[in-house]
């Protein structure tokens, strides 16, 4: 008896990492990178990513993921590249302003490990692009007091398939991706916009 007990009070305060979460956007960065010339390897960030992800830790696969992300966002810590980045030579951001990501399979890899598809939309073209993802972490997180899973995730695309051709091979076609962020609770998240106001 003592032992359903406690099995029981277990799994009532056992927290549910299941639901839906937003990507937190002061910790969610998309770093791409390049090679120029064959001489280095440049990279520039997006910050301001925003989106949703449903996740159950209990069954990853079962996640999905819709994410946007503001093109003028883009940083390389060089203004004149900034500016050239989002010029029609390449990501054209007064013509695309977004590019957006949605899931359409989650597969397990492995302990901590998912392999993500899913449609890349960028300079008006989709294309399917395949994720390698490690989960860093799922649990409370420690300063908002609610559910929260972490997450990095890399691939590499070219850009050419985008329609993002100049300077092409000079400046590689390929683009690496990493993907790092952090996802919390959908209501945690929402009640603590409204809180900071």
């Amino acid at each position: 008896m003592i032992r359903r007990i406690a099995l029981a009070a277990a799994l009532v305060t056992t927290p549910a990492f299941a639901g839906t979460y937003t990507l937190e956007p002061t910790h969610t960065e998309i770093t791409i990178g390049w090679n120029h010339f064959g001489f280095s390897n440049p990279s520039a960030q997006f910050s301001k990513v925003e989106g949703t992800l449903e996740f159950d830790q209990a069954n990853p696969t079962k996640a999905s993921v819709n994410v946007t992300i503001p093109i003028s966002s883009v940083d390389s810590h060089v203004a004149k590249l900034d500016k050239h980045l989002q010029s029609p030579d390449f990501l054209d951001a007064a013509k695309y302003p977004n590019a957006t990501f949605k899931s359409t399979k989650v597969e397990a890899e492995g302990a901590n490990k998912l392999k993500v598809t899913g449609d890349l939309s960028l300079h008006g073209v989709t294309k399917p692009v395949v994720l390698d993802v490690t989960i860093n972490k799922v649990g409370e997180h420690p300063m908002r007091k609610a559910a929260a899973a972490g997450f990095d995730a890399t691939t590499t695309i070219k850009r050419s398939d985008f329609g993002i051709s100049k300077y092409v091979p000079m400046v590689s076609d390929d683009l690496s991706v990493h993907i790092t962020t952090e996802a919390i609770d959908a209501k945690a998240y929402a009640e603590s916009l409204k809180a900071e106001k």
